[in-house]
């Protein structure tokens, strides 16, 4: 479940293109904060929301301490987070105010644990869903849902409903939706299938140089 890890953050008067290159210059990140009735700009150390994010996973709950703030600590989670396109570098960040006595939807990662004896006979894995949307309370999100691959058999295929999912949760999307599963490879057989066909063919099509064996007239 998620638990509030700490992080602070300055409040930010300039804003644009021109000074939020500036903050990144000098190490910190351009954010900004979106609640029920407030939107600050602020910029925080990546470094620091990054541990965080690495620790207890992207839907941690966080008390955010702004420098200049007129609240003492707010519980945010992270909304999004843009990413430099070929650098390992954050370039913005946005945050919402959540109110612990509110529910709110999430997308939850699910965790694929440990290897299908399937795979040893020679069968696919296709993942369907990585990401699971629930509804629950901002400090009983889980950190991601679990499905324990070594219980998954050939032909078999895992949907939602199948999920353990904490009771305080409620799952949005459509119990039916498969997740993962495990298929037989026959492209082999297929392989073969094709062989045979071209094969056969090639023993009815006449041989180069020679003609076709010419139709009989009626009467001879």
């Amino acid at each position: 479940m998620s638990t509030a890890s700490q992080l602070t953050g300055k409040l930010r008067t300039e804003l644009g293109k021109g000074p939020n290159r500036r903050l990144r210059g000098q190490g910190l990140l351009p954010a900004v904060l979106y609640g029920q009735d407030t939107h600050l700009n602020l910029c925080v150390n990546p470094v620091e929301l990054n541990r965080i994010l690495d620790k207890a996973g992207v839907n941690t709950l966080i008390d955010l301490s702004i420098e200049g703030d007129s609240v003492p600590a707010r519980k945010v989670l992270l909304k999004e987070a843009q990413m430099h396109p070929y650098k390992d570098q954050w370039l913005h960040a946005d945050f919402f105010e959540v109110n612990l006595k509110e529910k709110i939807k999430v997308r939850v990662p699910i965790e694929f644990k440990g290897h299908s004896p399937a795979e040893k006979l020679g069968g696919i894995v296709e993942v369907h869903l990585h990401e699971l949307e629930i509804k629950c309370l901002p400090g009983e999100i889980p950190d991601h849902i679990p499905v324990a691959m070594e219980q998954v058999q050939m032909d078999q295929v895992v949907h939602v409903s199948d999920l353990p999912v904490p009771e305080t949760a409620e799952v949005l999307e459509d119990p039916e939706t498969a997740v993962v599963a495990i298929h037989e490879l026959k492209v082999k057989e297929e392989v073969k299938e094709e062989e045979v066909a071209e094969g056969e063919e090639a023993a009815a099509a006449p041989a180069e140089g020679e003609e076709a064996p010419a139709e009989k007239e009626e009467g001879s």
